[in-house]
């Protein structure tokens, strides 16, 4: 229990830590958005590699069904890191965190949805304050965030909740997301090779870049998958919800940004309208069992 503790406490803290990473490479800039992608992939896929490396009889049994692993994966993982970057631009930790967790988590509902399930009261209620609460950040005022940003944001919780769960089916989560990361790089050479010119970077931003793809995406993801083995799937998707938390504390501590009553109130609608869905669920579960 307490390795389990203390192992699902290092995959939240990894989470948060790549909106910390990424705004502390784009807030001054030390690099660009489309640099900061490229090392992240490729320094994560470098990584992942090396554990595969260490594991040849996993790698040997690689077969067909494997799910986790496939090219339509791969794109997502791209789509969700591009569209990750290109948001920190405008928008600061705390807000980029909640908009994309929140997205991830309404994007898996809604998905449950489309598939045939029916929601209950409770969960319709919470399905309705999260939204709420995306509507409530973006009211017009002085601590409103880009909209650019905004929608940014939204494309990679989209693209990182159908990538979870093109996830569920897979037999060797390690394998799976190396293969993910090492099938990005076409896609990353190709987003390099369009913004080359553009390109400006420096030591103190490669270092952030490489930390958040090497330490807190590829070894984060990897504990992750660790830790679900401990971990009902409702108590899996109510911890996550503490990762927007640990990012905006992340983003006071080291990169000096503020928190707004707006985000407040709008961290709450959102991360509890969450809640109630997952609770909604569990329910259901309970007197199906």
């Amino acid at each position: 229990m307490i390795k389990t503790a203390f192992l699902t406490s290092l995959a939240l803290i990894a989470f948060a830590a790549n909106s910390v990473l990424c705004r502390l490479a784009l807030a001054e800039p030390l690099m660009d958005a489309a640099s900061f992608t490229v090392v992240r992939l490729l320094s994560g896929a470098l990584v992942l590699f090396l554990l595969l490396s260490i594991q040849p009889r996993a790698a040997a049994e690689r077969t067909k069904e494997d799910t986790g692993s496939s090219w339509s994966a791969s794109v997502l993982l791209f789509v969700y890191a591009a569209a990750f970057s290109y948001a920190y631009i405008s928008l600061d930790t705390a807000t980029g965190a909640l908009i994309l967790f929140g997205a991830v988590q309404i994007t898996m509902v809604l998905k449950t949805i489309w598939s045939g399930y029916r929601l209950t009261a409770l969960e319709w209620l919470g399905l309705a304050l999260a939204f709420s609460g995306f509507v409530y950040l973006m009211l017009p005022s002085a601590n409103t965030p880009s909209l650019l940003g905004f929608i940014l944001m939204l494309i990679s919780g989209v693209a990182w909740g159908f990538y979870t769960l093109k996830g569920h089916g897979s037999t060797s989560p390690l394998r799976d997301t190396a293969y993910n990361f090492i099938r990005s790089i076409p896609f990353v050479l190709v987003l390099l090779w369009l913004t080359m010119p553009t390109a400006h970077y420096s030591f103190e931003g490669i270092v952030y870049a490489a930390l958040s793809g090497a330490v807190a995406s590829a070894l984060g993801y990897t504990i992750w998958y660790m830790v679900l083995v401990g971990l009902a799937a409702t108590q899996a998707a109510v911890l996550q919800l503490f990762v927007p938390i640990i990012a905006a504390l992340g983003g006071v501590l080291f990169v000096g940004e503020a928190l707004s009553v707006q985000l407040i109130l709008a961290t709450i609608m959102v991360l509890g309208g969450v809640c109630l869905v997952i609770v909604g669920k569990q329910k259901i579960a309970i007197k199906q069992s």
